[in-house]
């Protein structure tokens, strides 16, 4: 398990890539377990006004990869191997949270569930429901 895994999650998320472009922040951290959120952008929206699939997808996936990443040895991170998701309802509220707890976590394989939310001025209504198995790799070499 990670010695600090809040440094973890928050080196990953700065890291450049679609994480940190798209506007994704971390709103809680705790061994086993990330929440990360997406405000509503006119960018983020699919035809409807909704949260594109997507968008909705990649944040329940870049959550699961934290939470599994977060009990994993020292140097370790989980990328996706595989991921599914169910969409349950229009994701029509103001802001996404997705909450992700690892299921499973060892020397090469990890297994996450997650739950994202449509939060609407503060009401949640679950949008979508998922699982992913993430490969242990080694944390890349941060450049200079």
């Amino acid at each position: 398990m990670k010695s600090n895994p809040q440094a973890l999650v928050d080196m990953v998320m700065a890291l450049p890539g679609f994480a940190r472009e798209s506007g994704m922040s971390v709103v809680s951290v705790a061994p086993g377990r990330v929440e990360l959120a997406l405000v509503k952008r006119q960018d983020l929206l699919q035809f409807g006004g909704h949260f594109h699939g997507g968008v909705i997808a990649a944040l329940a996936d870049q959550a699961a990869g934290a939470a599994v990443s977060t009990i994993l040895p020292e140097g370790k991170i989980g990328v996706t191997i595989e991921f599914k998701i169910n969409f349950l309802s229009p994701a029509d509220g103001d802001k996404l949270i997705a909450r992700a707890e690892a299921m499973q976590g060892g020397g090469t394989i990890g297994v996450a569930k997650i739950e994202v939310i449509s939060q609407n001025n503060g009401a949640e209504r679950v949008c979508a429901f998922g699982t992913a198995t993430m490969r242990s790799v080694d944390l890349p070499a941060r450049k200079p």
